[in-house]
Formats: structure tokens, sequence, C-alpha cells
């Protein structure tokens, strides 16, 4: 899963380096307010099913039931291609007030229509993706992840090489088209149980998995909304081009971590799910991966704090030199969400949903309420520093629910590494300020590459010393 993410972002830099000089910072802007408005259409319409189909095949491959799992998956196709058919219908009939949301003008009605092809073939690519994600076909996954990024890269670069800004929606229509043919292919190599099932049964015994969905996709509609809100906000306040501005600072910053978090996840998800009522075996896989993650992604972090003034002009154009400082800030606040990130999959892989939505929506009510403060008061910056702020209230929420749900603490070793990285990357972005002295910068360089040596220790500690147990253990 690492090396196919790695070559995923390889691709995702080059669609991004493309995307800039074609069509610039206002064009990144327009592309940015589309994935929004995308985004968060498909969570409303992909209605959590996805996510707690993957809870239920786990469950059903581990005691290996076979048609279990052939009734789990015919279930979340249809209802994949129920809620798919209607977010293409509901979308074509709100586009024109949606783009007067979303740009102020009916300019962009028809381009949003359009938009309802990708929220109906990425219902199916993501059911698709469930099974294989509830079956850990990790090698699936990664065949689906590369195939898919060099795909989609030859499609944009040919959409927006002819079209200009006018080839966005097309670009993402055959993508999204393309992800689910790919997707399809690899599910058609399971072996899978044929079973008949009734449209009525369908709906019946859907019920328990759309109850959970709603809780999921409540949870995520949440995280879409906020994104939304945030692009139309700096939009109508500022310009598309701050909106261009804000997009690259953001996916620059986290790109070293998404790539991360998101192989990890393929693996982390079904296996705690299946590890729920030993509360000491899920309590030791979220302090490992707690451990794994920040030995991984922080002196990553650090580089890209160093790195951002030459990141962007490689990544993007000189016309995105504002994003550097708030490029700088996200990558603290990606920190946190490291450390978050494993124990919020702890609610969701035991099924509690109530403490799900509660946490999730104080949250995101906190951050959209921090982030209009913050823009209002001290332009993007001000957004930058609103999510630093939401993950140092976010990672103690998620250890008081960790702690009553399963009785979790953190691992000593855990304790001491996010008091490094957090002491190292608050001093790394005071010093990354200090733009014209030599010496603030000599001691930056210095600082990551003691994280790296941290990060390298920490790793040969962890692997190396206990692969030879893990083999007798096997033996």
């Amino acid at each position: 899963m690492g090396g196919s993410s790695a070559i995923n972002l390889l691709l995702g830099m080059v669609r991004v380096k493309f995307v800039a000089i074609i069509i610039g910072t206002s064009g990144v802007g327009l592309l940015a307010n589309f994935n929004a408005l995308c985004n968060l259409l498909g969570t409303i319409f992909g209605i959590g099913i996805s996510s707690s189909a993957v809870r239920e095949v786990a469950s059903a491959n581990v005691i290996k039931d076979s048609d279990a799992i052939g009734r789990v998956v015919l279930i979340m196709r249809r209802m994949s291609l129920i809620a798919g058919i209607a977010g293409l219908s509901s979308v074509v009939a709100l586009s024109r007030l949606l783009s007067i949301l979303t740009f102020d003008t009916s300019e962009y009605a028809l381009d949003i229509a359009a938009l309802g092809l990708v929220i109906l073939f990425g219902n199916l690519a993501g059911g698709q993706m469930a099974l294989l994600q509830g079956m850990r076909r990790i090698g699936d996954i990664a065949r689906v992840n590369v195939v898919g990024g060099v795909i989609s890269t030859l499609i944009a670069f040919s959409f927006y090489k002819i079209l200009g800004i006018r080839g966005i929606i097309p670009a993402m229509i055959f993508v999204s088209v393309s992800q689910w043919l790919i997707a399809s292919y690899c599910v058609r190599r399971l072996s899978l149980s044929v079973v008949s099932l009734g449209w009525l049964e369908t709906l019946a015994e859907a019920k328990s998995m759309l109850n959970l969905g709603a809780v999921f996709m409540l949870s995520a509609l949440m995280g879409s909304a906020v994104n939304y809100f945030t692009i139309t906000l700096i939009s109508l306040k500022l310009t598309l081009q701050s909106v261009g501005i804000y997009s690259a600072a953001f996916a620059l910053s986290g790109v070293f971590v998404n790539f991360i978090l998101s192989s990890m996840a393929n693996d982390y998800y079904p296996r705690l799910s299946a590890a729920v009522g030993d509360n000491q075996a899920c309590n030791q896989l979220i302090n490992e991966q707690t451990e794994i993650g920040l030995l991984i992604v922080g002196p990553g972090l650090l580089a890209t704090m160093v790195l951002a003034p030459w990141a962007i002009k490689v990544f993007y154009t000189s016309d995105f030199h504002e994003a550097v400082g708030v490029m700088q800030i996200f990558a603290l606040g990606c920190l946190g969400r490291v450390i978050s990130w494993p124990l919020g999959f702890l609610m969701l892989a035991m099924g509690k949903s109530k403490w799900l939505f509660v946490s999730e929506f104080a949250m995101h009510l906190l951050n959209a309420v921090m982030l209009t403060l913050g823009l209002m008061n001290f332009g993007l910056i001000g957004v930058a520093l609103a999510f630093v702020v939401l993950y140092a209230i976010h990672i103690p929420l998620t250890w008081m629910i960790a702690r009553r749900l399963s009785g979790f603490k953190f691992s000593f070793e855990a304790k001491k590494l996010i008091s490094i990285l957090i002491s190292m990357h608050v001093l790394q972005l005071g010093l990354t300020f200090q733009n014209e002295s030599i010496y603030a910068f000599c001691f930056s360089v210095a600082i990551a590459l003691a994280g790296l040596i941290v990060s390298i220790i920490g790793l040969k500690n962890r692997m190396v010393f206990k692969w030879p147990q893990l083999m007798l253990k096997k033996r």
C-alpha cells in the first residue's frame, strides 16, 4: 500500500503541476470549488454504505462465512446503485441553485449538473473498493490505486491540454468512470457466493447497514460540509485566486500525511474491527499505529516546513508564493491529525454511532466557527491557525472517548514520541518565519535531520528487532 501510494503521490504531483501551469491560480480555485461540492454531494448520496459495508464484510470474512459475505455484497451493490441514481437526479434538478450558492451566479449550472455522473460512478466504485478493503485484498487495492492513478493523470492531461479550464468537468467524469471499471475488474477475480435475494428482502436486510451507514455519512458529511463552507467562504469573501492559494497550501502540507494514513487505513481499520471485544488487543493496535504513524510522518512534516518555499515553486508556480506561510502552519496541524487518527477509528470499529456523531458534530461546528473568525481577522493565515487549534482540541477529546470505550491509555513510548515531535514542530514553525536569517535556516535543517534520526532509530527498534520473534511465533 505504501508503494502504490508513493506512485500515486508522484502522479498527483505531475497532475498538480500541469494544472497549475495550464489553468493558473483561478483554475485551481475553480477545480477546488467543484471538488468540494462533489465531495459534499458524494457524501450525502453515498449514505455511508461503503464504510458500513467494510465493517460487515470484515466481520463475515473473519469467520469465513461465504454466504454472509455474498449477502452483504449484493445488498451493498444494490443500495449503492439506488443511492447513485438518486444523487444524479437530485444534482441535475438542483444544479442552478447549487451554482448560485457556490459561485453567487447560475453560470456554472450545467457544469454542476454534469457532476451528477461523478456521484453515480463514485458510488459504484466505492462499493467495489469497500468489498476489497473488507476482505483485506491489499494487493488488489494497491493495483486499483496505481492503475487508477496512471489513467487519471492521462485523462487530466488530455482534457486540460485540449480544453483548458473547460476540461475540468469532463476530466472529473471520465476519472470516476475509469476508477469504477478498474475496481470492478479486480472484484470480478474474487470467488463470491451467488446469493438469491429479492428487492424487498434487500431493503429489509439493508436496514442495519443503512443505520450504521447513516452515522458514517453524517460524520463524513460534516467534514465535507465544512470543507465546502471553507472553499465557498474564501471564494465569496476573497477571490478564486485565494481559493487556489488555500488549496495549494492545504494539499501540499497534507500530501505526505495522506499518503501514509491512507496506506495504513486499508489494513488498520479491518484489523481493529476484527479485534473488537478484546480491549487489550484494540489498545495495543492503537498505540502501535500511533507510534508508527508518528515515526514515519514526523520527519516528513519537519521537512515540509523547511522546504515549503521550494515545494510551492516546484509543484505549482511562482504565482502561488503566498501559500508558503499558510502551508507551514497547516503542517503543524497535520501532526495533530496523525496523533488523533488511530483513536478515531475505535468508534468506527466498535460501531459506537452516538459517540462518533456527537464528537464529530462538536469538532466540525467548532472548526466552522474558528475558521470563519480566523478568515475575517487574519485572512488565509487565520484559516490555517484554526486548523491547528482544532486538532489541539481534537486529540484530548478522542483520547477521553477511547478511554471510556476500551480503557485506552497511551503507552510510554507513544507519550515520549508525541512530546518530542510536538516540541520539534512548534520550534520549527517559529524558525521558518525567520526568512532572512541563515542561522534560523541552518537550525531548521538541523531539527529536520534530528527528527529523521529519531524516526530511523524508532522504526529500527520496532521492526527489525521484532521480526525474529514474529517468525518464531509463526513457526
